[in-house]
């Protein structure tokens, strides 16, 4: 479940957290990330069936993110099939999340 920017949604606690049906797993998310984030993030937005996925995302994936945006409006399976792997917008995600790279670099051979 490689997502558009090369994280790994199968390993993601909102995911996960959707998967289980459990509030209380929501509830520890939404607090973790939003002090991680800084932002106001409540339980109930933790309902996230990955970011590729027909179902339910999680508003900033459904909504903000950029790298997601560009991906759907290419059409491409991921960034590692973009023409413009690296782009600059990635660049800076990396640093934040390198084994998003790590996986996308695997991708591309």
């Amino acid at each position: 479940m490689v997502s558009y920017c090369g994280l790994d949604c199968s390993k993601c606690d909102g995911y996960l957290a959707t998967q289980a049906d459990d509030d209380e797993k929501r509830a520890a998310v939404a607090t973790r990330w939003s002090a991680q984030y800084n932002a106001d993030i409540k339980a109930e937005q933790i309902n996230c069936d990955g970011c590729q996925a027909e179902g339910k995302k999680f508003f900033y994936c459904a909504n903000l993110c950029e790298i997601r945006k560009c991906a759907t409006r290419k059409g491409v399976a991921n960034c590692a099939a973009c023409d413009m792997y690296v782009c600059d917008t990635l660049e800076k995600f990396f640093q934040m999340a390198p084994e998003a790279r790590t996986a996308l670099d695997e991708l591309r051979g």
